[in-house]
């Protein structure tokens, strides 16, 4: 498993910016607060977001939420579920989770060179879309032989289509909690961030 034992997220991207609130919100505009939805960037925690006065955003932008001072965030809402996303941000969450998975490329490559059985009929690399049974055990014999270097270098070496893609998939489906094992995310809480 990837997680360390760091527990906030330091930075975080933008899925979504709601200048005026969410829109089933049953008080009166004037009342509402922005508010923005993110995604973090190390444990791919779904954040609710409140952002200063006056500030703007972009889509994907990475903007700094830990404990120090920020330029943006006021503060952190809360944590989020999937289905508490906007369509907006659920649009946007894969090509913000493949562009942090591209940018984070070693530790994802150090995971097939790592993973680890689960239980005696269950290996982390059956885990991932796309990895079944044969291709485990090509993807076990090749790292014997020499560690991983890239997404390409797995390719290569065990036909595996995109490997970058299937571990962009397995997120999504964590976040969406379709699975039983974590690998790479936290499990939501209702708590705060």
């Amino acid at each position: 498993m990837m997680l360390s034992s760091k527990k906030y997220e330091e930075f975080a991207y933008v899925l979504d910016h709601l200048p005026q609130g969410y829109a089933n919100d049953p008080r009166p505009t004037f009342q509402r607060e922005p508010i923005t939805q993110a995604v973090g960037e190390t444990y791919f925690t779904l954040l609710e977001l409140v952002p200063k006065k006056g500030v703007s955003f972009s889509l994907h932008e990475r903007i700094y939420i830990g404990k120090g001072s920020r330029k943006k965030i006021d503060h952190v809402q809360r944590r989020i579920r999937y289905d508490d996303l906007t369509p907006t941000a659920k649009s946007e969450l894969p090509f913000v989770i493949e562009k942090i998975v591209q940018l984070r490329e070693k530790e994802f490559v150090d995971f097939f060179n790592n993973a680890r059985p689960i239980t005696t009929r269950m290996h982390q690399l059956k885990l991932i879309p796309g990895i079944g049974r044969k291709t485990m055990w090509l993807i076990l014999e090749e790292r014997k032989k020499e560690p991983f270097k890239s997404f390409e270098n797995i390719m290569n070496r065990v036909r595996m289509p995109e490997p970058k893609k299937a571990i962009v998939n397995r997120i999504l489906s964590e976040l969406k909690g379709e699975d039983k094992y974590r690998l790479f995310t936290r499990p939501p809480t209702t708590g705060q961030e």
